[in-house]
């Protein structure tokens, strides 16, 4: 009987499947030289991931929605991991698939993902490098960028994101952090002994002029990004730091903005499409700002799809949310009760219903007055429910926080927006997906020359 073994990609597999009269058996894989990486399919659907400093979950659950599968999420705060467990256990979307370590990360093995993870996400502690924290730095104990490096170094992912607070590019720490983007780029050359951390940033340094090459290599780029510009209704500002393996050769940028202040000046003061969306009637409508006139007086004669989405406000975010109840009573959807004791003051006037709203913050004594109250119409304050906090974070309602409101505000305070780690995931996962899908055609060009050179007694 005449029997042909015919190649094809299943997935990012090359498996060789033999025809016979009656059609096809069970594929079997094809005997190639060399691990095959952990697949990543144009939808990034298999890509497997560790999430590490997973906080109350928004970096975690931003990559989970761009395709990534953590197979492992790892943290060490009691209160954060509790908030995990519990969407774990409601059985909320991805979280339900996680696995959920609760540790110090620097105990943690991560060669036991060797191979078969493609992607490390994280963000490190930023109190060492926040505004709002003690600016201690590279010498806090909680600076855990080092276990970010080891990470890389002992998973060897194609990919990785990190990210942080705007302060660590601050003059203070700008030379730590431009050591942690070396450290990145060659995660292999390790400090030597009691080496400083300086002396071992000259001698990155110098690996790198002079075109040095180590056997684990990375291309890394950085970029602070606001929050706002891509759909989040906050002023956020973030640094994401983003990694490619060298020797996969991907082009990769950070996304462009999508979200502008124009289009919402527009939607506001030219169009009034805001308001109407809103259903708010023109004799309720507040006065345009003065600090406006100009910029809406370009406006009116600006294309209106030429200026992009509107930056999203607190209205945007929270308006449809039933009203809040008082301690002790069952709310209508969770997370959702009034927090009293909320009072403005110089410097801490709350976020207006329609702007974007000021950063959420944690703090070592609750939480900051001004950045987490809201500003009503009569300009009197009250401070943003959990759920509400959730909603300007891009948390989905289904998402459930665990502890008090202090602390429930203390990870939303610290976590990452969403959807921003989600666009800014979705970016760089589509770019390894792509060319994944480009160098497996290519592998199939030459193996197809291969089959075509064969004698014909091979093909019997």
């Amino acid at each position: 009987m005449l029997r042909i073994r015919e190649y094809r990609l299943d997935g990012d597999r090359l498996v060789s499947i033999p025809l016979t009269y009656s059609g096809l058996s069970t594929p079997t894989s094809v005997g190639i030289s060399g691990p095959i990486e952990p697949a990543l399919t144009e939808e990034s659907s298999a890509v497997k991931s560790v999430e590490l400093f997973a906080g109350g979950g928004g970096l975690a659950l931003g990559t989970a929605n761009a395709g990534l599968r953590h197979k492992v999420v790892i943290e060490w705060d009691a209160d954060s991991c509790a908030t995990l467990r519990r969407n774990h256990d409601d059985g909320v979307e991805h979280a339900k698939d996680w696995e959920i370590v609760q540790g110090d990360v620097r105990a943690y093995d991560f060669r036991r993902h060797a191979g078969e993870v493609a992607f490390v996400s994280g963000g490190p502690p930023c109190q060492p490098f926040s505004i709002g924290g003690k600016h201690r730095g590279a010498g806090d104990t909680r600076n855990l960028f080092p276990e970010a490096v080891r990470a890389v170094r002992e998973i060897r992912p194609q990919a990785f994101l990190f990210e942080n607070v705007r302060g660590l590019l601050r003059a203070n720490f700008i030379n730590y952090f431009n050591y942690v983007v070396m450290q990145l780029r060659y995660p292999t050359v390790t400090p030597k002994g009691d080496e400083e951390w300086k002396d071992h940033a000259a001698r990155l340094e110098r690996i790198h002029t002079s075109g040095g090459k180590a056997d684990l290599g990375y291309q890394v780029i950085f970029r602070v990004v606001n929050a706002v510009d891509y759909g989040v209704p906050q002023h956020r500002w973030r640094v994401f730091v983003a990694g490619v393996r060298s020797d996969l050769g991907i082009e990769y940028s950070f996304p462009q903005p999508t979200h502008f202040r124009d289009a919402l000046l527009h939607d506001m003061w030219v169009s009034g499409d805001y308001w109407d969306r809103h259903e708010i009637a023109k004799r309720k409508r507040p006065p345009m700002p003065v600090s406006v006139t100009r910029k809406v007086a370009e406006l009116r004669s600006a294309l209106r799809l030429t200026l992009g989405e509107s930056w999203r406000t607190v209205r945007d975010a929270i308006a449809d949310l039933p009203r809040l109840v008082d301690k002790g009573a069952r709310p209508l959807i969770a997370n959702h009760h009034h927090n009293p004791g909320a009072r403005s003051y110089a410097g801490h006037t709350g976020s207006p219903w329609d702007e974007p709203a000021k950063a959420l913050k944690a703090g070592d004594h609750g939480v900051p007055g001004g950045e987490n109250m809201l500003r009503m119409d009569d300009d009197e304050v009250r401070y943003f429910s959990v759920r509400e906090s959730a909603r300007l974070q891009t948390f989905p309602d289904e998402w459930t926080f665990a502890g008090s409101w202090t602390e429930s505000m203390r990870q939303l305070g610290n976590a990452v927006p969403v959807r921003l780690a989600e666009v800014m995931a979705r970016h760089l996962t589509t770019s390894l997906a792509k060319s994944t899908k480009k160098n497996a055609r290519r592998g199939q060009k030459r193996l197809n020359a291969s089959n075509l050179s064969l004698h014909p007694q091979q093909l019997t």
